[in-house]
């Protein structure tokens, strides 16, 4: 099966990237190679002529289709490694240069969680490296939930700002003819109903959101970066235990190795508005899953394969949820 390349994936070559680097930011690149991985923008390694080795991001051309809360994340992703970066302790690369559209960032050490040999005890250790650097990343607050930057969701309250980024994604999914399981009223209908759950939050938190494998550098055993920081918001911090256990649910899972980063060695006993809260994070995450296939031009049998995966997934939670 060939793979999916994405409208919003510039089409890129060595000269195209040097002459971005060159043109934007001065710099003179002698080499330059694309990146496997993601989505959404185009991402190539370039070694500079100082001899600085960097991953350079390049967004959407212009024109192309987005969904609400992608406007602006480039610029987003550079604000989030600032912010994570001092925080102390968090591994994210450095930001070199960026703009609305490019963001250059050196090159960390290591190779995604993904693409790691098999060896569990390795894999373990560096769970518990990314609890621990969950710990530290969630440090640093902000002043108001949600997305930041202009025309993006958000709001001063957890409730309003979490209600206000499911009510785009369904936006998005009527937009994009997207067919979800559920109707998106019974979404936020059930969302409403546990509108307390979510008023428990009362400090807007740096979220990173999106700790796939993909996106967790490690090297012999031990983490080295977390990137692709483009999706970040302020908002509850156990939103982060979502993507790094995808499919699954973190908390019926006490000895999962980010947990006992994140809180130590001791058991973590997860409340009854915890627990609620979590399956509606896994709710609008599969609502995303999900609704973001069109842009990416998954359709056929790449688009059945995620929605035979996601859909039972997303049934099963909003059926626990009540």
């Amino acid at each position: 099966m060939s793979a999916v390349i994405s409208p919003t994936q510039r089409q890129l070559t060595p000269e195209s990237v040097a002459a971005v680097l060159r043109e934007r930011f001065g710099r003179t690149a002698v080499h330059c190679g694309a990146l496997s991985g993601g989505t959404f923008a185009a991402v190539w390694r370039a070694t500079l002529d100082d001899g600085t080795e960097a991953v350079v991001k390049i967004g959407p051309p212009p024109g192309v289709p987005l969904l609400r809360y992608e406007r602006g994340v480039i610029a987003a992703e550079a604000r989030y490694y600032r912010l994570a970066g001092a925080a102390g302790g968090v591994p994210v690369p450095p930001v070199l240069d960026a703009d609305d559209e490019v963001v250059v960032v050196g090159l960390l050490p290591g190779r995604p969680l993904t693409e790691q040999p098999e060896d569990r005890k390795a894999e373990d250790s560096v769970r518990r490296e990314l609890g621990a650097a969950l710990r530290r990343l969630h440090t640093v607050t902000g002043t108001r939930f949600g997305y930041d930057g202009d025309g993006r969701a958000g709001g001063e309250t957890w409730p309003e700002a979490f209600v206000a980024m499911t009510a785009d994604l369904l936006a998005d999914a009527r937009d994009w003819g997207v067919a979800l399981p559920v109707p998106g009223e019974r979404i936020m209908a059930a969302f409403e109903r546990h509108s307390g759950a979510l008023a428990e939050v009362r400090e807007p938190v740096l979220v990173h959101f999106d700790l796939w494998d993909g996106n967790v550098l490690c090297d012999a055993g031990r983490l080295t970066g977390l990137v692709d920081g483009e999706r970040y918001f302020w908002g509850d911090p156990l939103y982060d235990l979502v993507s790094p256990a995808i499919g699954r649910r973190m908390e019926e899972e006490p000895g999962h190795p980010v947990l006992l980063g994140y809180h130590g060695p001791a058991p973590r006993a997860f409340t009854a508005a915890e627990r609620a809260r979590l399956m509606m994070y896994r709710i609008q995450f599969y609502l995303l899953l999900l609704t973001e296939m069109p842009s990416r031009a998954m359709t056929g049998e790449v688009a059945r394969e995620r929605r035979e995966w996601v859909t039972p997934l997303l049934l099963a939670d909003l059926r626990d949820l009540g």
